[in-house]
């Protein structure tokens, strides 16, 4: 069985989780709850980067971070890949996978560094982060008509990432403006694997 380092509130950990779900392998993934931040994780015997995810296969092989893990499970079981084959379709995918994990990156940034004591943040670095996550929601908006049609790990990513949003930044309504991707993921969103892997209120 492989071992996926877990943690509830990651969304590389969640797009990993919807992987699991839609691709029917959720039998052949154990679930290791795992806390990065811990002075005493042992997360770095499995991932030198101290990140999750973290996924060990069975041969005893690791593989790290999430656009890694997705593409080897997407290649796993039998349903329809999340992950198109090669040509613009792929690529489009795969840009969609970029936009939303950056956002996450973004996201996850800003919200570290409000974290920091007073004295030691910086609200420039902040307010950067903020527009950069504004400006890939306004492409997203721009672009939410070929978000349509069968899911991909383009489309999968961006619902995590929005979904991220709502959890760590839900005092911003990143819908506001944004009529068509709001639509777009209040119909998209409505699925098992998006469900089970809600971050915990």
């Amino acid at each position: 069985m492989m071992k996926l380092r877990w943690s509830a509130t990651s969304p590389y950990v969640r797009k990993v989780m919807m992987v699991v779900i839609e691709r029917g392998l959720a039998d052949l993934v154990e679930r290791v709850p795992t806390d990065p931040w811990s002075a005493d994780t042992d997360l770095p015997e499995d991932n030198p980067l101290g990140k999750v995810p973290a996924l060990t296969l069975e041969t005893g092989t690791t593989l790290f971070d999430s656009p890694v893990i997705v593409e080897y499970l997407d290649s796993l079981g039998d349903r329809p890949p999340l992950l198109p084959p090669a040509g613009p379709a792929r690529w489009a995918a795969l840009r969609l996978q970029a936009v939303a994990d950056g956002i996450c990156d973004a996201a996850i940034l800003r919200r570290l560094e409000a974290q920091r004591p007073d004295g030691e943040k910086s609200a420039t670095w902040m307010e950067r982060q903020r527009r950069a996550v504004a400006r890939a929601l306004d492409l997203l908006e721009s672009e939410a008509p070929s978000l349509d049609g069968d899911l991909t790990i383009g489309t999968l990513s961006v619902l995590v990432a929005l979904g991220y949003l709502d959890f760590r930044f839900g005092h911003e309504d990143w819908r506001a403006g944004r009529p068509a991707l709001a639509a777009w993921h209040e119909a998209a969103a409505d699925r098992d694997s998006v469900r089970a892997t809600a971050p915990p209120a």
